[in-house]
């Protein structure tokens, strides 16, 4: 009978073992905006089981308008998020700590699309013209981009007049502004379909004119950071979607139906999903994963000489703002 239960005892250690070697970690990943193109690396991981093999669980949720990342993870529902540096920065001197783990996407999306038939052809064009704008932190490199220039943002002859402007390509499309603010993999391609062909377009990349800021990186917050076993699931969790991110790139067809099989709303066909993967597949083109602290530097110089009339980004130059301890498991 003590044998018995010795070989009992010894069978039930045996499958508790087994369990523990293949729990699954969990994490929840808030994306910065909708289920689109944009994310497809996440996306391509998991329906790949990239994650599966890294051993995690992770869910998705996507984000909106209504949805601030930055507030999401304060408030415990994310373990990670996607969104802009200035964003995060401006969060982490408001006081929500967060650390940039790593950066798939290497080059910048934003541009400033202008009509040419408005007077558009440089930026000596712009004194006297209106400028659709982004807010909601995206105003930023507008701002700085202004100020090198030495233009006014009050209006008159010598300075440019901002619209305020939703998302959308509308004030390009019904000539309010002569230039709005545009995504490459998103709004550019709008205002193509609108009946605008490239050549009728004036393009400036922020990056291109000095000002451009690090888009697209994952944030966590940097209490969890001191965790050894939470470092090592973030940097499973980074390779994985690395890998997500180079098949992507291989498999652009492939992986703009994987967004529109996880788009529970119906908004994009699949040619817009393409077209967004193919966009986006240059952004993330030279990424390991991990941050180029030059483009850190360009981006926080950006924000410090932002004269922006609502809310500046930071006032002050972040420390400790990002960490490679993640990136430098991979």
């Amino acid at each position: 009978m003590k044998k018995l239960t010795i070989a009992a005892l010894a069978g039930a250690m045996a499958l508790v073992g087994a369990g523990a070697a293949t729990a699954q970690d969990s994490v929840v990943l808030q994306l910065k905006w909708v289920t689109q193109g944009q994310f497809a690396g996440y996306y391509v991981a998991q329906a790949q089981g990239f994650y599966e093999e890294e051993g995690l669980t992770v869910e998705i949720k996507p984000g909106g308008p209504d949805i601030a990342p930055e507030q999401v993870i304060a408030g415990g529902g994310a373990d990670v998020i996607t969104t802009w540096m200035a964003a995060g920065l401006a969060a982490r001197e408001r006081g929500v700590p967060l650390v940039n783990i790593a950066q798939p996407f290497k080059n910048s999306g934003l541009l400033l699309t202008c009509r040419k038939d408005m007077g558009v052809e440089t930026t000596e064009d712009f004194p006297g013209k209106t400028l659709g704008v982004w807010f909601f932190g995206n105003e930023y490199p507008f701002y700085a981009w202004m100020a090198k220039l030495g233009l006014g943002t009050e209006g008159g002859a010598e300075g440019v007049e901002v619209l305020k402007q939703a998302f959308n390509v509308d004030p390009l499309i019904q000539g309010q502004a002569a230039c709005i603010s545009t995504m490459t993999y998103n709004e550019y391609g709008q205002v193509l379909r609108a009946g605008l062909a490239e050549e009728d377009l004036t393009v400036f990349n922020y990056r291109d004119e000095g000002v451009g800021m690090l888009e697209d990186g994952l944030y966590v917050l940097e209490e969890n950071l001191e965790d050894p076993a939470f470092v090592d699931k973030m940097t499973r969790f980074v390779r994985a979607s690395m890998k997500g991110w180079a098949y992507a790139a291989e498999n652009p067809q492939e992986a703009a139906q994987i967004v529109l099989d996880n788009d529970m709303t119906g908004a994009m066909m699949l040619e817009d999903q393409v077209y967004q993967v193919n966009e986006i597949n240059k952004l993330v083109a030279g990424s390991t994963g991990v941050l180029d602290e030059a483009d850190y530097r360009q981006t926080v110089d950006t924000l410090l000489s932002a004269v922006s009339p609502e809310n500046p980004a930071i006032t002050r130059e972040p420390e400790g703002a990002f960490s490679t301890v993640v990136t430098d498991g991979l």
